[in-house]
């Protein structure tokens, strides 16, 4: 019988149970106790969900209460040092808790975390800091912990580890760390923490356990393949130890990763064969993995349509030569994907035909499982039912002509367009784009969705909340205004509902970050823009104000990396599709008056491919889908973008590229990091680094704000420097984010006082 595994599943709960135990944890509604008896049944739940589907290997460890790569750096001491005070002191099962979620969302006196995107992905990791003086050890049992509440459960399970090589490249130095100092210098002490527990698990039982390392998909994890085969030969050469399960994803690892880990004595190496195709060939060049068993990742872990299960099923019979044993497997974890296709009857029924979820997923790979083995006349008959065809996506003629017809005239046209000189003062204050959503304005978008209310009503109210959110930010000072988006639930969803070529699910949640879950549309056919979609609400915020309030869009490559997306046509096609409906969007803007428009691209960096050979040609789609999309605005207008929570500085060309003339960027976690990157690369441009880091509920003081405006000061002209929060402040309250922004406001007044003193000083 052929063996089967997915990588992990989602951890949130089929109705974000997570989400709603944690904040209540936060709030103190609940203790911790309460809190890790929903973790349990949460867990629970995802392991008896996989053994009665018939998966062989049901995995564990995958659960966390933040996030994965934090749950691995609390494993093994690698805590910053601010935090170690309230590690050190956690005498109880409560104050451990706090301690760990201080470190993802920081506290009144301590800055979190560093948050970013995990690999390509729009999951975000919290981001460890070492330094010369860290000392890895074993201080936690959670993998155990977990491997044992499944054994009492009668389910035996392969605990998931992040392995060692990708932790400690993912981690970066921590503030005093000495120039050149890598975390991977940490490599041999950090591996003997992993034999130790090894050796725990192996003990409790563990058959086998999974080493997660997707950086080998990477050109850093590449060429670091000595430190692999240290490492792997190390845990691999232990007395006592479980199987070991060296897992790659997010793409083809190359044959050097390959031979390395061929030479080393693990059990089975994991590769994803849906976004590393080329991985097959590399096999073959590799003359296969010997004696070791290849976990074949088929089953997409990361997008939602259904598996070409006969197209699967012949990769795999192709593979049987080049390992000991195959598993069929995901590609990657399923916590990329919604949980369950039958939570979402409203969903048309040629696009449900198409469609396949987490728990679709987990019955795909098992089917192929039961069909790779001999005799299984059932699975045979449902694979020969799959090679129906499925319905096509739908094609707008009309869409096709006018791209044809603009061609790459229309990106060139930015080049000559240079928005004019505001009249804001030094320094302009703003924000990101949303304001709190309340209880009040959320219920009254789920009233009128559900026809409690009729049109005039729900208009009235969302006006209101306008009408608010303006006074607001006149009374706190601001320079440059936003309308709030109350009548938005999400930045992309908002768009998707109104956009021809999209669907919206009701329950498709899928994790961001923390409690943080995000419903990302199905973008599965051509792209049109029935209607205007945001300027009624624009201009209306507008009338209330004699400041200038922006135009808030999501950009097309953000549209796309938060989407699941058809995956019939390049992505770069389909990008100038969502661009053409956008370009439509800021014309009907700029001639209702409008004069700020902010097209945000948080996603710009998250998309880059992995490997250096694929970027110029992404970069090349990606900033000539911005530029269709703004360049048709006059003189006097500005385009502004907005990018959040990535490492920039790979992309500062692209951000040039962009022509917008205000870039706002994450930057209060990263330390003004971008900034001096941008400087160093000749950045021209408005630049907004966040201030404030909006996802902590810490309040920051004056002083913090402004020392942080004098840091960017050093990088930047004052002429050119905008001040604004990280990112936008919808899931925040009200209690947080007046005094922040009040504070923001004062620290760039004192800047600016100073600013003109230093002025009037040298023209003295």
């Amino acid at each position: 019988m052929t063996t089967t595994a997915v990588h992990g599943y989602p951890r949130i709960g089929p109705d974000r149970e997570l989400k709603k135990a944690s904040e209540a944890y936060w709030a103190g509604r609940i203790g911790a106790a309460d809190l890790d008896a929903a973790a349990a049944r949460l867990r629970r739940g995802v392991w008896e969900t996989l053994r009665d589907a018939g998966v062989t290997a049901v995995c564990s460890n995958t659960f966390s209460y933040y996030d994965h790569v934090l749950d691995h750096a609390v494993l093994f001491d690698l805590v910053p040092e601010r935090f170690r005070p309230l590690v050190d002191a956690a005498g109880d099962r409560d104050a451990e808790l706090r301690a760990y979620f201080a470190m993802a969302r920081g506290t009144d006196h301590l800055a979190p975390m560093e948050m970013t995107k995990w690999f390509d992905t729009n999951y975000h990791y919290l981001v460890p800091e070492l330094s010369p003086a860290t000392r890895p050890r074993l201080a936690g049992r959670k993998p155990l912990a977990e491997y044992t509440q499944a054994r009492g459960l009668g389910i035996p399970t392969r605990p998931v580890l992040v392995g060692p090589l990708t932790l400690l490249l993912l981690a970066k130095p921590a503030p005093g760390a000495p120039a050149g100092w890598r975390p991977l210098e940490l490599l041999d002490e950090l591996v003997e923490c992993y034999a130790e527990l090894l050796g725990l698990l192996r003990a409790a039982g563990a058959a086998s356990v999974q080493l997660d390392e997707p950086v080998l998909a990477t050109d850093e994890g590449r060429a670091e393949t000595a430190a692999l085969e240290r490492a792997y030969t190390r845990l691999g050469g232990l007395a006592k130890r479980p199987g070991l399960v060296v897992s790659t994803y997010f793409g083809a690892v190359g044959p050097a990763v390959l031979e390395a880990l061929k030479r080393t004595p693990v059990e089975a190496v994991g590769l994803d064969l849906v976004s590393g195709p080329e991985s097959v060939e590399d096999l073959a060049r590799v003359s296969g993995l010997g004696g070791k068993t290849l976990v074949a990742g088929v089953v997409d872990g990361r997008n939602v349509w259904r598996c070409d299960l006969p197209r699967a099923l012949a990769a795999l019979g192709s593979l049987l030569g080049l390992a000991r044993e195959v598993e069929v497997s995901t590609s990657c974890s399923l916590l990329h994907v919604p949980i369950d296709l039958a939570a979402e009857p409203g969903l048309d029924p040629a696009l449900r035909e198409r469609l396949a979820f987490a728990r679709q997923k987990v019955d795909e790979v098992v089917l192929l499982g039961r069909a790779l083995s001999e005799g299984d006349a059932e699975a045979a008959a449902r694979l020969e039912a799959a090679r129906a065809p499925r319905p096509a996506p739908a094609v707008d003629a009309r869409v096709r002509a006018r791209l044809d017809a603009l061609g790459e005239s229309a990106e060139r046209a930015g080049e000559q367009r240079r928005g004019a000189p505001g009249r804001e003062p030094l320094l302009p204050t703003t924000t990101i784009g949303s304001f709190p959503q309340t209880p009040e304005v959320r219920r009254a978008r789920a009233d009128h969705r559900a026809g409690r209310i009729d049109d005039a009503e729900y208009t009235r109210l969302m006006r209101a909340e306008i009408d608010r959110v303006i006074a607001l930010q006149e009374d706190i000072g601001l320079d440059v205004l936003v309308h709030g988006e109350p009548e938005r639930n999400d930045m992309v969803q908002y768009f998707a509902e109104r956009l021809d070529g999209f669907a919206t699910t009701t329950n498709g949640w899928v994790q961001s970050y923390g409690s943080r879950c995000v419903r990302p549309p199905i973008l599965h056919g051509d792209v049109a823009r029935p209607a205007p979609m945001t300027v009624g609400w624009t201009t209306y915020a507008q009338s209330r104000t004699a400041k200038p309030v922006k135009g808030m869009l999501t950009g097309p490559v953000t549209m796309l990396a938060w989407s699941f997306v058809r995956d019939d046509q390049p992505l770069g096609d389909t990008a100038r599709q969502v661009a053409l409906a956008l370009r439509d969007e800021i014309a009907d803007l700029e001639r209702a008056g409008i004069r700020h428009i902010q097209v945000d691209e948080a996603a710009l960096r998250e998309l880059l491919p992995l490997r250096e050979e694929r970027r110029a040609d992404y970069l090349a789609w990606a900033v000539g889908a911005f530029r269709l999309a703004t360049s048709g605005v006059a003189a006097g207008t500005r385009i502004h973008t907005h990018m959040c929570y990535s490492e920039f500085g790979r992309i500062v060309g692209a951000i040039e590229a962009l022509d917008a003339d205000v870039t706002s960027v994450e930057a209060a976690r990263s330390h003004m990091e971008l900034v001096g990157d941008l400087a160093a690369a000749g950045y021209r441009r408005g630049i907004g680094p966040g201030v404030y880091d909006i996802h902590s509920p810490r309040v920051p003081s004056v002083e913090e704000i402004e020392a942080a405006l004098r840091a960017a000061l050093r990088a930047v002209p004052p002429e050119r420097l905008w001040v604004n929060p990280d990112c936008g402040l919808k899931t925040r309250s009200y209690a947080e984010v007046e005094p922040s922004l009040r504070n923001m406001v004062a620290a760039a007044r004192r800047v600016r006082a100073d600013l003109a003193g230093t002025a009037s000083g040298a023209a003295g």
